[in-house]
């Protein structure tokens, strides 16, 4: 396809130039009515965008200083799957305050015996009456003690086969018998939890799709989750990007050290690839196929490129990289790529866990190997 962006004419781009003219400062539910927080699902909570239009929509909010509502877990993971195979009611429901950031959401897939090996999950959910009642421990989940929902993985039927027998569920992070404790990393920060769940009691209604029928609907969920986890963002899809890096680089004055200017050139090729293969994956879900294999290929990639980033940064920062609030060049004056020299240090330390999170690098090449490249499994141990 065309990457290169129709003209300032474009009646794409006047008709989201009106609109925020109309509405300068707008509110999170205001851009999620207006189809531009997920321009790509189908209406009415979207418009339903091929990628050049999606790209006309960010092109246009970032002109405008307009960002959209954080709720990365919601909108890049729940919200696809909700769409998916969720009921009418179910879309009502959660679709619009997860649009517009306000209801955060979580995932609780990952256990300590079940992390990369999702299927091996021991998590039940236990029918009894008009309610499922939840026993398990899940671990790793991101923003579980800002969350308002989370979606839940739980085997339904013990008897079934490892892939089979399990449901998806929606669970209120509020209800009785969930205990959420904090897992600090060593950035120093809180983003990570074990959550417990005791006894937890879940409407029937809060079953999505069918009864064990969640593995299908996991693989829908990982799937944009690589998508979203491998965004143009060094951090998984958030924080500089490899163009801002080289931004700095310029603004500073330029780099004359010839190992280093390689390995700039060399990163912003990464970047430069890594953005051409996200907007192959975007085009293919719009056309309406789930991610495949291909969304491992790129996220097996951003990983690396993320610490490729990071590490660099560290590296032209020279004997300064080693204090904290360091950035990457001295004297760097503002600018569109400029970022607080805290997001640099703590980007370092943060993107050993690019490779792990989301699935291992290791696990998206057995995919890319497996369901790509054709190679058999691996042998059973």
């Amino acid at each position: 396809m065309d990457f290169a962006l129709p003209d300032d004419d474009d009646p794409r781009r006047k008709e989201i130039r009106t609109w925020l003219a109309s509405h300068p400062d707008p509110e999170p539910r205001q851009l999620a009515e207006a189809g531009l927080v997920a321009p790509h699902w189908p209406k009415p909570w979207g418009l339903g965008a091929d990628p050049t239009h999606q790209l006309i929509v960010d092109d246009e909010l970032r002109s405008a200083g307009v960002r959209r509502p954080d709720n990365t877990i919601g909108i890049g993971w729940a919200g696809p799957t909700i769409l998916y195979a969720g009921n009418e009611a179910q879309k009502e429901r959660y679709l619009w305050p997860l649009l517009a950031g306000e209801e955060i959401w979580c995932q609780l897939f990952s256990e300590p015996e079940a992390g990369s090996d999702l299927a091996s999950l021991t998590t039940k959910a236990t029918l009894d009456g008009d309610e499922w009642v939840v026993e398990g421990q899940k671990v790793w989940t991101s923003y579980a003690h800002r969350a308002r929902f989370g979606i839940l993985l739980a085997r339904t039927e013990p008897e079934a086969s490892k892939h089979q027998g399990i449901s998806y569920f929606i669970c209120p992070m509020d209800a009785p018998g969930v205990t959420i404790r904090p897992l600090v990393d060593m950035t120093g920060a809180h983003s990570f939890n074990e959550v417990f769940l005791d006894e937890v009691r879940l409407p029937a209604a809060n079953l999505v799709g069918e009864r064990g029928q969640g593995w299908a609907l996991a693989k829908v969920t990982l799937g944009n989750e690589r998508v979203s986890l491998s965004g143009s963002g060094a951090l998984w899809g958030m924080g500089p990007t490899a163009e801002d890096l080289v931004d700095v680089v310029r603004r500073s004055g330029g780099e004359t050290d010839p190992i280093l200017r390689q390995r700039l050139a060399r990163l912003w090729s990464e970047g430069e690839i890594l953005r051409l293969l996200r907007m192959r994956t975007v085009s293919a879900m719009v056309a309406g196929s789930s991610p495949g294999p291909e969304a491992s290929v790129r996220k097996a990639l951003a990983d690396d490129h993320g610490q490729h980033v990071m590490m660099l940064a560290r590296d032209l920062a020279g004997a300064r990289g080693m204090l904290a609030g360091a950035g990457p060049a001295e004297d760097d004056p503002p600018g569109p790529g400029s970022w607080p020299d805290s997001l640099w240090d703590y980007g370092f330390f943060f993107s050993p866990a690019l490779t792990i999170g989301g699935g291992t690098s290791e696990v998206q090449r057995n995919i890319i190997a497996e369901r790509t490249l054709g190679l058999p499994h691996d042998p059973p141990a």
